[in-house]
């Protein structure tokens, strides 16, 4: 503990021997390092909040593509530090002189864009910082110039977006327009085209809307629905023809007088009847429902003849028979009219499908050119749409704000400077000023060889030292001693009064901005 006692006395001694030596560092130092400092301008930042809103009046699928709600704040997001909009906020600023070159233009947009933050608190809110420190500028300037560039940057902005939003609309009805005429025009060849081949292969093409293979398809769809309904209405059919065969056609009425004919003779006028009907609906011999009618016909003339032409008395015609044979007859027609149908489907499949066999490249070119047709067909039916939906925005735009642009927090006006922090980098540079004039001094003190005790010499040389001759101080030394002191005194006051006045220099400066 004693060793290291004596060593540090040891290195304050040889300090305080150097001490004009840690004053000159000193001095040197620190008049550098304020030096530097005072180089570095005062930089001044200024913060807002913005609101944008979109104005929700068209239906969502109106706010579709490329001016869709939700993509259409990133689109303001990305050109709120637009080059553009910052070329005219450094000419409405100051920043650009009048007639300045494309090199300065450049130079003084990537400095604003370098120095404006937007940073989105949520999806419609920004917060905007602008940090400005032009050396050329006063500090009340560069904090005027910061808030008045947050106030330039809105105003442009929002004109930007007002009219942006009109002239938007104009091209977008610009570039539809020019889009329908071309496919307009590409679907009239197209169809042009098509009636040309139509009319080229007018017996090896059937007709109808459609590719072949379209029709084909279309075709064994409707079969394929005929084909249930088919099965529906003969099982229908079948029901009402047991329900007939287990319900006399004429019931015994007592007290009334006989109606002319027997039963057997009814049943066959109404089985006549019916024959009759089908042979209208175009119903050949050959069906299976006409020959089971006619051969009940048969069976009912065989009846009839032996009844003979008296009949019985009293028998009158029966209401659910006549309500059967009714409902048999209207499922009769269904039944033939599915029939015809899916007849009439199958002999279209076949003929197709023959045409397509023995032409495939017709039929091939044909299906070729209704694709396209097709194509075209919805593209432009698309573009329609668009353009309309353009031009109902724009009307909205032209009669109402589409864009809401409004100030949460205007532009604040900065009072101190946010860097750099000059008051801790003056007391930096004075606390490293000392120290490097202490450090410079011990330094060398370790580079000279003396020896500032005698135990030290003793230990440095191995040899026992007989003893030490003290410094006599005589009156006159002792004044120029004290002289010197009160010059060294007065020169680490200087150089902490320097260091007072920059700090006082620096508040006043700041309160000079405010």
């Amino acid at each position: 503990m004693t060793s290291l006692y004596d060593e540090f006395r040891v290195a304050l001694h040889s300090v305080w021997t150097r001490r004009w030596l840690v004053l000159a560092v000193a001095w040197g130092i620190c008049i550098l390092g304020w030096l530097a400092i005072a180089s570095i301008p005062n930089r001044y930042d200024s913060r807002a909040r913005l609101l944008v809103d979109i104005n929700q009046i068209l239906p969502d699928d109106a706010q579709s593509g490329s001016f869709g709600g939700r993509q259409q704040i990133d689109q303001i997001r990305e050109t709120l530090t637009s080059a553009r909009n910052l070329e005219k906020v450094a000419v409405t600023t100051g920043l650009l002189p009048a007639g300045a070159g494309e090199r300065e233009k450049a130079g003084a947009v990537a400095m604003l864009q370098k120095n404006i933050k937007v940073i989105p608190q949520q999806d419609n809110i920004f917060e905007i910082t602008s940090s400005i420190g032009v050396g050329s500028l006063s500090d009340a300037d560069n904090a005027k110039l910061a808030s008045g560039v947050l106030d330039s940057l809105i105003t442009v902005f929002r004109d930007d977006q007002l009219r942006g939003g009109r002239m938007n609309a104009r091209e977008g009805l610009k570039f539809l327009d020019a889009q329908i005429a071309d496919r307009e025009k590409a679907l009239r060849e197209v169809e042009a085209r098509r009636a040309a081949f139509e009319a080229q292969n007018i017996g090896l093409i059937p007709g109808g809307a459609g590719s072949p293979a379209q029709r084909v398809e279309a075709a064994r769809a409707e079969l394929n629905q005929i084909d249930s309904q088919l099965i529906a209405a003969q099982a229908s059919l079948s029901a009402a023809n047991g329900q007939m065969a287990s319900t006399p056609a004429t019931i015994n009425m007592p007290g009334l007088n006989a109606t002319g004919g027997g039963v057997a003779r009814q049943q066959l006028a109404g089985a006549q009847n019916e024959l009759s009907s089908m042979r209208s609906r175009g119903l050949t011999d050959a069906h299976p429902d006409v020959i089971a009618l006619k051969s009940q016909i048969a069976s009912l003339k065989a009846q009839a003849d032996r009844e003979g032409t008296g009949g019985g008395g009293g028998n009158a015609q029966n209401p659910a028979y006549a309500t059967l044979s009714a409902m048999r007859a209207e499922r009769q027609a269904t039944v033939s009219a599915l029939s015809a149908r899916k007849s009439q489907l199958m002999g279209d499949i076949a003929k197709i499908t023959a045409q397509q066999i023995q032409n495939p490249g017709i039929a091939a070119e044909y299906d070729r050119i209704n694709g396209e047709y097709t194509a075209f067909k919805a593209q432009y039916d698309k573009l329609l749409g668009q353009r309309e939906q353009v031009r109902m925005r724009g009307e909205v735009q032209t009669e109402t704000d589409a864009i809401k642009i409004e100030l949460l927090d205007p532009p604040s006006k900065p009072t101190s400077p946010a860097a750099p922090n000059r008051p801790l980098f003056l007391t930096l540079v004075l606390l490293a000023g000392v120290g490097g004039g202490v450090g410079v001094a011990f330094g060398l003190a370790q580079v000279r060889t003396s020896y500032a005790t005698s135990a030290k010499l003793e230990r440095a040389s191995g040899l026992p030292v007989i003893g030490s001759i003290t410094e006599v101080v005589t009156p006159a030394r002792h004044v120029e001693r004290r002289k010197k002191l009160v010059w060294l005194a007065g020169g680490g006051g200087a150089l902490v009064g320097l260091y007072a006045l920059l700090l006082v220099a620096e508040f006043v400066q700041r309160g000079m901005v405010a």
